[in-house]
């Protein structure tokens, strides 16, 4: 695919995201509930989570609400900790201006060391065994 392709599927993705949420474009509503459906995951705090969405869309460049929702939809989990990471600076005055997409690729590397830190080694090891395939039985 080209880049026009490309940007193409992004913009109808964005487009359909927006919609979902009952925001115009470019209003600042465009990012997805936490749970990926209405209601949120489970149907309950669907107000915790607006408010979420609120102080994220007040907080985050609309680049970096781009790239927040593009991580939720590989990885919630870790969109989930980047979130609460935000609003936890937020809430203690240690954010004085919008967080741009940047910034939040540098929460994401921290918070991806952090997690190495806690799981120990993150390398998968493949140990392969050894079979006894003797390819001469077929001669014989």
């Amino acid at each position: 695919m080209d880049n026009d392709e490309l940007e193409a599927i992004r913009q109808a993705r964005m487009a359909e995201l927006q919609k979902s949420q009952g925001g115009a474009p470019g209003g600042g509503q465009g990012m997805p509930q936490m749970g990926g459906r209405p209601g949120g995951a489970g149907g309950a705090g669907g107000a915790e989570d607006e408010g979420r969405v609120a102080i994220l869309s007040q907080i985050l460049t609309a680049n970096a609400r781009e790239r927040l929702s593009r991580i939720r939809i590989v990885r919630q989990d870790r969109a989930r900790q980047v979130e609460d990471m935000l609003i936890r600076l937020a809430q203690t005055g240690q954010i004085r201006k919008k967080v741009e997409e940047e910034e939040l690729v540098s929460l994401l590397g921290q918070i991806s060391k952090q997690d190495q830190k806690t799981t120990g080694n993150n390398k998968i090891i493949i140990n392969r065994r050894e079979l006894d395939d003797d390819d001469d039985d077929f001669f014989d």
